[in-house]
């Protein structure tokens, strides 16, 4: 069977507005790496309080399916107190060109998948020893300027 110019353009039309952008060129998973200071230390990862996946030595890594839910990261080391980290499900890049080009279907389509969404990576954290006081969890929002100061730093 063979197609002509216009079945042709239609047929390549249909699949592009199938498929969002993002699920193409990001996909639905992501490689979240994980170092610690010091390192060997194992890791779980917990999204919506549920354990989805862990390493067991650090440095490593682990794919996580991409959804608009936080990830909670926990390391542990013996001797160290427990790292934390909040990874924050933010807005991948291809998104934006897929709402320009595309409009809402293909946009549709990566947020029913999660390909619109992204987490930080690599993740670096330090350990502290338990004869230190316990650290504050970490996370990858940036400081807001909730005191009224330009940048965002608290006053004294």
């Amino acid at each position: 069977m063979r197609l002509n110019v216009a079945q042709f353009a239609i047929l390549a039309g249909t699949a592009l507005f199938a498929t969002g952008c993002s699920s193409i060129i990001e996909g639905t998973s992501q490689e979240i790496q994980i170092v610690t200071n010091p390192s060997d230390a194992q890791c779980k990862f917990m999204r919506e309080g549920q354990v989805i996946g862990s390493i067991h030595t650090t440095p490593s890594a682990l794919t996580v399916q991409k959804t608009k839910h936080d990830i909670t990261i926990l390391c542990d080391k013996t001797g160290f107190h427990t790292a934390t980290y909040l990874n924050h499900s933010g807005v991948a890049g291809a998104t934006w060109g897929n709402i320009v080009a595309g409009g809402g279907i293909g946009w549709a389509v990566d947020s029913i998948s999660g390909a619109d969404n992204k987490y930080t990576s690599p993740v670096n954290l330090t350990l502290v020893p338990l004869t230190a006081p316990a650290p504050a969890p970490e996370s990858n929002v940036p400081p807001t300027k909730a005191d009224g100061n330009a940048e965002g730093k608290p006053t004294s």
